[in-house]
């Protein structure tokens, strides 16, 4: 039987708890599962004043603690690195001599390999790399997770039970980490671009953007809702909405006749190329 010590995590330390750093320190803190001590890290006060009201949470501004992210790494089990990617060799210098053994670091850094921490930290260093989209700030996103040579099981199923507090959490070889971006990580951007076209459509429809806007974001919403709680494939929720000789089945074969399982493809290629060039610093 799982117990609630089982399911505890060492102390965490969010190096840059910027808008993903924050969603995540949000939802481990709202979940309540049981660690030993948060502590969030950055530049500014201001920034630091917006998680200082988080039950747990020790929130630092570097401006007035200059040593804060050397402190936070070494007192903690699990690291967070939410820095820019570009900052991310500095911090991981900085705070190597801190880390505790056996600490686990882990990348929220777009496009920062394994290998790049694995180059500062030294042979032997526990590194995960993560990839969370956006939802994490509602509690839903997808995270896809990578280990290093250095992370063994347990590490993977405590960084996993951290990530699974704010969403689902899919756990990939590195490889597939950029690929997974281009779905989970750009998804919602594609959503949202669906939902500003059918708003455009129902004005077009002489609704207005008020209107449209409501039946557009709600049929989303419940569509997703429903997909969720059925349990059932998207394909097979579709069929049933789609009607021998319908209004529906007539929509859905223009937008069939559209390719859009091609056009999606070819979008996530190109995100999937854009990550390459960023890793290599294109």
């Amino acid at each position: 039987m799982t117990t609630v010590e089982d399911r505890s995590l060492p102390a965490v330390a969010v190096l840059g708890a910027g808008s993903m750093g924050g969603a995540i320190l949000q939802g481990l803190v709202v979940s309540g599962l049981p660690t030993g001590g948060i502590t969030a890290t950055n530049r500014t006060r201001a920034k630091a004043d917006a998680l200082a009201g988080l039950a747990g949470v020790t929130s630092v501004a570097l401006e007035e603690q200059p040593s804060g992210n050397t402190d936070a790494a070494g007192s903690a089990g699990i690291i967070l690195v939410g820095v820019k990617p570009a900052m991310v060799p500095d911090l991981l210098s900085e705070i190597r001599p801190a880390l505790r053994p056996g600490a686990v670091v882990v990348s929220l850094a777009a496009g920062v390999t394994i290998a790049t921490f694995e180059s500062v930290l030294g042979e032997g260093a526990r590194v995960l790399r993560s990839m969370p989209n956006t939802p994490a700030v509602v509690g839903k996103a997808v995270t896809g997770l990578a280990a290093g040579a250095g992370a063994d099981a347990d590490d993977v199923a405590m960084v996993t039970r951290l990530f699974e507090t704010v969403g689902a959490v899919l756990q990939v070889p590195e490889e597939q980490i950029d690929p997974l971006s281009t779905i989970s990580g750009s998804g919602p951007a594609y959503v949202f671009l669906l939902v500003e076209a059918l708003a455009s459509a129902a004005v077009g429809k002489g609704f207005t953007p008020e209107q449209a806007r409501l039946m557009a974001e709600q049929t989303f919403i419940g569509a997703s809702a429903l997909l969720d709680a059925s349990g059932e494939e998207a394909a097979e929720l579709r069929r049933r909405v789609t009607s021998p000789k319908g209004t529906t089945e007539r929509a859905v074969a223009v937008l069939q006749g559209a390719h859009l399982d091609a056009l999606f493809a070819e979008a996530t290629d190109a995100a999937l190329a854009r990550a390459r060039e960023l890793a290599a610093g294109a």
